[in-house]
């Protein structure tokens, strides 16, 4: 608890103090907007952004996250809140929120427990990318109703964007102005004033205008009454947590992964990086603190936390002071709020989504490896069309989808010598001249061969000793870091089979564990140590003493 605390030295007090009030600037109409996003009143994202902050403060191990709610947190939010408490009133709602933060923080708590914070890279980065993405187009497709002043029943992706085409000339003028103003002031200072409280600028003169200009009585809607003071104690429902605890693990995951994520991307080059299951720990508490006073789900957001190093922050001193600002508006500024347009929350929601769509992302990823790309693809697809908690699932199916395929399909190389050294290296038509060695077929499989994979290898390599006409087939084995079980009975089965046919059987390069695996075998005593070599280059000198055949000849030749 309080590690920053250790070592606290005085003039970090300064930076610490006005980073925490430039967050607040950012995060209170953020968390305003977001709390509209999940259909609840936006008091709640200012109960969001107070005792989760103050609770991770204490018990985190990142000095610069900043927690609240999220885009992607709000948006599973309120997709499990319609199902749960579908038409139900707004007592029902917050206590239903109020239960499904208190799961969240639950299962947090418990994946803690249980040491799994390894599950914060459990979603490949691909998939993560698309996923992020198809909730920011999501996101986008629930706000504009509130940016152009139309009201529809919600369906799926494409009943809501015909519904939205059909209601354009329905539209009202005075709060599309409201809204393009608002993106204006947005991009403008993003642009041109990036370290500018763009959000809390944006939001001021919405609230000014409504003010000055009585846009209330043209057809803008405005938030009206927020409570003031503290947030009230709200228990929790237990007859929900059957309904409720499938959303809440895939909105534990998603905070989690954030979370970590942003934790990761900020830290210092002097500071520690943030521990997985401490991080499990803290936000877990944050969210079961927080559902006590009404808070949505919570987790790490990725801007805040940029915007708090970016001014300076040094320690989690920044978040409680960013938390104190946020109960100062809760104490005093709850009548300025009401005032608020729709639009212009609808505006802040859709302009820091769309940032969650990352072209240059996908363009690097179709740069490295088309398959991952097409990953990402699916991900986004899956969210856009299925909705976002299948999109949750759609993610790490095709994560675990994507790991299926690359283990299934072991690299395998075919391995010359370069002339003159005892280096070998894979064929490659960039070295015509590296050596090879007739009959001899020199193959260097990588990765764990396991039941999985063992008979495609198999496969792959019973081709490469028909096109080569090998008598003796080499396995470098010294990249396979473990040779499981069944896979050691195909190789056994193999090296009978080969026997039979005339062919021999080598291996070189085993490590320890594998080694261990072979001896412990029929295998074992089978190859002997005539068939065991530690290296390649002892291989090739066993084979060229049996005669003058294995003389080297270079490809170029053969070829």
């Amino acid at each position: 608890m309080l590690d920053w605390i250790h070592g606290y030295r005085k003039d970090w007090i300064k930076p610490d103090l006005i980073a925490g009030v430039t967050v607040a600037a950012v995060v209170i109409p953020k968390a305003l907007a977001y709390a509209t996003v999940a259909g609840l009143p936006v008091q709640v994202g200012l109960y969001t952004a107070f005792l989760p902050m103050i609770i991770y403060a204490i018990f985190g191990s990142s000095r610069a996250l900043s927690v609240s709610t999220s885009a992607t947190l709000a948006i599973l939010t309120g997709t499990a809140l319609a199902r749960a408490v579908h038409g139900g009133g707004a007592t029902e709602l917050l206590t239903a929120t109020a239960t499904l933060t208190l799961l969240v923080g639950a299962i947090l708590v418990l994946a803690a427990l249980l040491r799994l914070g390894f599950v914060a890279n459990f979603i490949s980065d691909p998939v993560l990318t698309g996923f992020k993405a198809g909730i920011a187009v999501v996101i986008v497709l629930d706000q504009l109703p509130k940016l152009l002043g139309i009201h529809f029943a919600k369906g799926n992706f494409f009943h809501n964007v015909l519904a939205i085409v059909s209601g354009l000339p329905h539209a009202s003028l005075a709060t599309v102005a409201v809204g393009l103003v608002t993106i204006a002031i947005l991009v403008t200072m993003e642009h041109y004033a990036p370290r500018a409280p763009a959000p809390l600028i944006a939001v001021a003169c919405g609230i000014g205008a409504v003010a000055l200009l009585g846009l209330q009585h043209h057809g803008v809607e405005i938030v009206g009454l927020v409570p003031t003071g503290l947030p009230p104690v709200t228990m929790p429902d237990l007859s929900l947590l059957t309904s409720l605890w499938p959303a809440a693990a895939g909105i534990a995951l998603m905070s989690f992964t954030e979370s970590i994520a942003s934790g990761r991307a900020f830290v210092g080059s002097e500071e520690p990086m943030p521990l997985p299951n401490r991080e499990l720990v803290a936000t877990g508490l944050a969210n079961v603190g927080g559902a006590l006073l009404g808070s949505m789900p919570a987790g790490g957001g990725t801007t805040q936390t940029a915007v708090n190093r970016l001014v300076g922050a040094r320690s989690q001193l920044a978040e409680l002071v960013t938390a104190a600002v946020t109960l100062g508006t809760m104490l005093l500024l709850a009548p300025f709020i009401a005032q608020m347009p729709h639009a212009t929350l609808a505006a802040v929601v859709i302009v820091y989504s769309i940032g969650l769509i990352k072209p240059a992302e996908f363009r690097a990823i179709v740069a490295v490896r088309r398959t991952e790309f097409v990953w990402a693809l699916v991900a986004c697809a899956g969210v856009v069309l299925l909705g976002t908690l299948q999109g949750i699932l759609v993610a790490i199916i095709v994560s675990l989808a994507a790991l299926a395929h690359q283990v299934s399909s072991p690299p395998l190389y075919v391995l010359a010598r370069k002339p003159g050294t005892t280096v070998f290296r894979p064929v490659s038509n960039e070295h015509p001249d590296d050596e090879v060695f007739p009959g001899l077929l020199l193959l260097r499989p990588e990765g764990r061969i396991f039941f999985a994979n063992a008979a495609h290898l198999g496969h792959k390599i019973q081709q490469l000793m028909a096109q080569e006409n090998a008598r003796v087939v080499v396995l470098h084995f010294r990249a396979v870091f473990d040779l499981e079980y069944t896979a050691l009975k195909m190789l056994i089965d193999a090296e009978r089979k080969l026997s039979e046919k005339g062919i021999t059987l080598w291996l070189v390069g085993l490590n320890p564990g594998v080694l261990t695996m072979v001896q412990r075998s029929p295998l074992g005593a089978t190859l002997g140590k005539d068939r065991l070599f530690f290296n390649l280059d002892q291989a090739v000198s066993a084979w060229q003493a049996k005669g003058a055949e294995g003389t080297a000849t270079p490809r170029s030749c053969e070829s």
